[in-house]
């Protein structure tokens, strides 16, 4: 088994993207194509969009002359060959199915496992446990295949094989961690392969390159471990070298690399026939029942007869303490007589119902031949490890034997990589892959059932093959002889360890190219033709650890566990894609089912942990982490991929239930629609709203952040792309995670209605709108601004609408900031459903706010009793869990105030002023400066608020303006130029008295605020209620200035204006 991953050799033109042209519909085009796509005079009708929307002659032509070159190491390759002198023309692929899939499929598939350790399998699990393992497997490589061949003829495969097919199908953070996992899987079969090279050439071929001897026999794994070690990196570093100087070698020797693999497996069925009536002569020495090894004797005798004269053999002398007859012996081997048996009877013998049935052995037990007769020795008699039996050298158990299995049935990939390589790999793919699997599982069960009808248990048990000389296991049953399969095993596993060592660099490469994870971007570089150096030498490093470990029986469950997490996440793929029918989900293979993808990748969610649960739990942790990387710090992709759809798709089902009715009090939390304005650049005007949003929300709930810009959508577009990064870059700074909407509006009035109607989708909708005061509406000669701040407020209370305003918005912290102490004071007025007692609450989760201590504050009337009431709000808060500090404020019943009535009267003649005369722009300037100026109180209080900005230029000093109408005054003004206001409409003016429900409502107002500022002054924040605009569209200016004075000499305000309903329960 090996993988071959590849990379197109002009993705470094395009950092970041694998494969740019994935989302054209042009396969292979040039700018000479496009220049001579739309002469002629016949399609004058579209020529303006032929730039975005092509002709469907010119989209035909481009996939009728689809050429791509080949993947893999041939563009290495051709670069090589090619440089200095003329390219030559690429040829089109013609590649068929059998020559580009299933031959490549084989010899990916077929590996070291097969030549070393099946026959160790079948010996410790029995046959009825090798064929369920073996079934198993390939079941879950079967079920693997089904599922990609549908992505991969669900559209033009190109570099990356299995992961482009999981990145695209199922996002960049998906594709990048099973693609990382696979990458490691590919370079520690890499060292499996090495391992296994090594292990043939030490201990079948050459035994005596060993450098590491043991003195004795319980040093023999140590040592050999030891030489694995010395002899793999030398191997690994010879490897590696070839791999740079030139990939051409290894494709061009891989033929000869299928042949020994070929060759191998028909030698094998050519020995299991002969040995039905001519089985070959491996005699097996058995003393009691105990399998003896070949290495220290001959004769499988105690005795033998020279002449006349009885004396004793070499084995003799290895369990005795001397030659001579009279010498100590070991008690098993007195008591004991030798025999021998052959080790491979032939498939006519009967063997078959001896294996059936499984042996698992504990480490430094001996083999034992079930069934012989042997007198044995008491349970606590040690065994010495000296003598020369055949011990089994670590502990087995099915799981382990699965872990151990699987990767020789891995390889499945090797079509897909090629795809461009092939003449239809639409229909080549599919057809390939799953016969070269169906090929290579009945190859493996029916060796598991062959090897056990032929070869005796013990044989099958001995992993080294020391019963049979030291020949190995499998080659004493091929035909015509041992070396065939020992010298074909040893160049199969070269060749495997080459293309792990070609491929997983390309893999690594193409990752990179995509610019997904940030910390690999060096490793898409290599040399001029493309060659991934750096990813080579990275490679080689994570193979030398799978050295360092030597043993092929550890390392082979490690890249069991990335294989399995690949394939479980292709049959994720291929189920996601299924289930969700997205459009472009239109794979020509139809032999496929989501049923069919989710047993492949539960099955191999469980092999993963049958294998081994700890493996399989860090092999899910290190994709969990790459995961979450890329997620966090990776780049923005957009592939189409599934997890999209799926969301889309878990979106529509939640938008739905949301439509089933309005969420439970418990449920409510602020849904924000956040109104900012932009000033010509496209910036935002005021960032502290956004800040206080993130407060507010702490990243939870839905947030929506609208701006309307004044004009024609078709001339205005661009700039409402600008404003809509503007506020997506503010909202990123600001970590407000929400959605911006720009809506251009022929003026601001009716754009905001829109947003106030329109904002969110289905159920999940604004429930709250956060607008700024408009802090300068006395400045405006249109008024334009107040009135549309007093229409949305009408607008919101019947649209059943939550409304927060906030004053002195540029006062307000930012995120960076801290409040080390304070309060946030709640001015508890009227209840309108609680929204005052949450908004706090909510604001102090935010580490700015958090050392705020919370304060509420209500009035109480003449006839209320303060005493019941505190005990009351303070047993309410109790049940709500909120800790605050209670305070009933008593405002008793007083006249109103000369200054209330001079206060009122003020408002009232600014409004009629404007109403009755037509003043010039300038006189209309100085009007309103004028009566503004007036409208601040006399009193020594009466300073401007703390960060207010002044109004107006050339503001005068409140204590030094006093308001003096007079006849003279006014005749002066009229005299300085034409006005058309009657004597009548100025005596009327005159003779004014304000009305007495203005009088009311400024006498609240100006009580209110004297309250507030004697107890607030020195508040973080001030959150009470906001009274409603007037039921009389001709008091709307009125109202403005009611609300100036209910929350002037404050530095951070917030109105409150509920929606209609009870947002805070004291239910659990």
């Amino acid at each position: 088994m090996t993988t071959s991953w590849y990379q197109t050799p002009d993705s470094s033109a395009f950092p970041g993207d694998g494969n740019p042209k994935e989302s054209s519909p042009f396969i292979n085009s040039t700018d000479t194509e496009k220049g001579r796509e739309y002469d002629g005079k016949n399609m004058a009708l579209f020529e303006e969009e032929m730039d975005t929307s092509p002709m469907v002659s010119s989209l035909l032509s481009g996939l009728a002359n689809y050429t791509n070159l080949p993947q893999g190491s041939r563009e290495h390759e051709e670069a090589e060959n090619n440089e200095g002198g003329k390219k030559k023309p690429v040829q089109a692929p013609r590649m068929g199915t059998f020559m580009g899939v299933y031959l490549p499929c084989l010899q990916n598939i077929f590996g070291v496992i097969l030549f070393l350790r099946l026959t160790w399998v079948v010996g410790i699990a029995g046959i009825m446990e090798a064929f369920c393992m073996v079934f198993i497997c390939c079941s879950c490589t079967m079920l693997t295949a089904i599922s990609m061949s549908a992505i991969a003829t669900n559209g033009v495969v190109p570099a990356g094989g299995s992961y482009y097919m999981i990145s695209r199908s199922l996002g960049p953070e998906f594709g990048g961690a099973v693609g990382l996992c696979f990458y490691l899987g590919t370079t520690f079969a890499g060292a499996m392969y090495i391992l296994g090279t090594i292990e043939i050439l030490l201990a079948y071929l050459f035994p005596a390159m060993a450098i590491f001897k043991a003195e004795d026999a319980s040093g023999e794994a140590a040592a050999m471990l030891n030489n694995m070690r010395v002899y793999g990196t030398c191997v690994l570093t010879c490897m590696a070298t070839v791999v740079f100087v030139g990939v051409k070698y290894v494709n061009k020797f891989a033929l000869v690399f299928l042949g020994c693999v070929i060759l191998s497996i028909l030698a094998i069925y050519a020995g299991v026939i002969k040995s039905a009536f001519d089985p070959p002569n491996f005699p097996i020495c058995l003393l009691g029942n105990r399998t003896l090894s070949r290495h220290g004797f001959d004769v499988c005798a105690k005795l033998a007869w020279e002449g006349n004269e009885t004396v004793t053999t070499r084995l003799w002398g290895l369990f005795c303490s001397s030659r001579f007859l009279n010498a100590t012996c070991d008690e098993y081997f007195t008591r004991n007589n030798v025999t021998e048996i052959q080790g491979i009877p032939g498939a006519a013998s009967g063997l078959i119902k001896e294996n059936l049935w499984s042996s698992y052995l504990t480490k430094g037990v001996i083999v034992e031949r079930r069934g012989m007769p042997s007198v044995g020795l008491a349970e606590s008699t040690p065994v010495d490890m000296d003598h020369p039996y055949v011990f089994s050298d670590m502990t087995s158990y099915f799981t382990l034997l699965v872990g151990i299995y699987f990767p020789s049935v891995t390889g499945i990939m090797a079509g897909s990589n090629r795809s461009g390589d092939l003449r239809d790999a639409q229909k080549s793919i599919p057809t390939g892959t799953i016969l070269a699997i169906a090929t290579t599982s009945a190859v493996y069960i029916s060796s598991v059932v062959l090897f056990g009808a032929c070869i005796e248990g013990v044989v099958l048990r001995d992993k080294f093959g020391e019963a049979v000389n030291g020949n190995l296991v499998v080659g004493t049953l091929a035909w015509p002889s041992p070396w065939v399969i020992v010298i074909g095993s040893f160049f199969s596993t070269c060749g495997a360890g080459l293309q792990s060592l070609t491929g997983a660099p390309r893999l690594l490469q193409a990752i990179s190219r995509d610019g997904i994870v940030p910390f690999l971007q060096v490793f898409g570089h290599g040399k001029a033709n493309g060659e991934p150096t750096w990813a080579l030498l990275l490679t080689a490093c994570i193979c030398e650890i799978g050295i360092l470990i030597a043993s092929l029986d550890e390392v082979a469950p490690i890249l069991s566990m990335f294989f399995l997490m690949c394939y479980m996440f292709v049959n994720l793929a291929c189920a996601v894609q299924t289930l969700l029918r997205t459009p472009n989900w239109r794979p020509r293979f139809r032999y496929y089912h989501w049923t069919l993808s989710f047993l492949g990748m539960s099955l191999c969610l469980a092999l993963m942990f049958i294998c081994s649960w700890y493996y399989a739990l860090v092999a899910m942790l290190i994709a969990g982490l790459i995961y979450k990387y890329i997620e966090y710090r990776g780049a923005e992709k957009e592939w189409g991929d599934g997890i999209r759809g799926l969301s889309l798709s878990a979106a529509r089902y939640a938008l739905l239930r949301l439509e089933e009715g309005p969420p439970h009090t418990k449920n409510w939390r602020p849904q924000l629609l956040v109104l900012v304005r932009v000033d010509q650049d496209q910036n935002v005007v005021h960032p502290q709203l956004l800040s206080l949003t993130s407060q507010l929300k702490a990243g939870k709930g839905l947030t929506i952040v609208g701006s309307v810009l004044e004009g024609t959508f078709l001339d205005n577009h661009p700039q409402a792309q600008r404003a809509e990064e503007s506020i997506r870059r503010l909202m990123e700074a600001e970590k407000v995670k929400g959605f911006c909407q720009v809506v251009i509006s022929s003026n601001l009035r009716d754009g905001v209605s829109h947003l106030i109607q329109s904002g969110g989708l289905g159920g999940l909708q604004h429930n709250t709108v956060l607008v700024g005061w408009p802090r300068n509406w006395r400045q405006k000669e249109d008024h334009q601004t107040w009135r549309n701040f007093i229409e949305l407020v009408r607008e919101t209370t019947a649209g059943h609408l939550a409304l927060l305003v906030t004053k002195n918005v540029s006062m307000f912290p930012g995120n960076p900031e801290r409040f080390s102490e304070g309060s946030i004071d709640v001015w508890w007025i009227v209840h309108d459903g609680g929204m005052l007692m949450l908004l706090p609450f909510l604001l102090r989760h935010h580490k700015v706010w958090r050392k705020c201590k919370m304060r509420i504050f209500t009035v109480a009337q003449m006839d209320d009793n303060s005493i019941q009431m505190k005990k009351d709000l303070t047993t309410f808060l109790y049940h709500l869990r909120i800790t605050a500090e209670v305070e009933v404020v008593e405002m008793h019943e007083s006249d109103i105030s000369a200054y209330t009535y001079e206060k009122t009267l003020v408002m009232e003649q600014r409004s009629q002023i404007l109403k009755q005369m037509h003043l010039t722009k300038n006189e209309r300037e100085r009007e309103v400066q004028l009566i503004h100026d007036q409208s601040a109180p006399s009193c020594p209080s009466s300073s401007p608020s703390p960060g207010e900005e002044p109004e107006g230029e050339g503001e005068a000093d409140p204590e030094k303006v006093h308001l003096t109408w007079t006849k003279d005054k006014s005749v002066a003004e009229k005299n300085k130029g034409p006005s058309p206001v009657s004597s009548e409409g100025i005596k009327d003016f005159f003779s004014m008295k304000p009305n007495q429900s203005n009088v009311r409502r400024m006498h609240t107002a100006v009580r209110l605020n004297e309250v507030i500022v004697k107890k607030s002054r020195d508040a973080k924040l001030v959150l009470l209620n906001m009274p409603g605009p007037p039921r009389n569209r001709n008091g709307d200016e009125n109202y403005m200035e009611f609300l100036e004075v209910l929350t002037e000499h404050l530095d951070r305000v917030m109105l409150v204006r509920g929606g209609g309903r009870e947002v805070i329960t004291i239910y659990s």
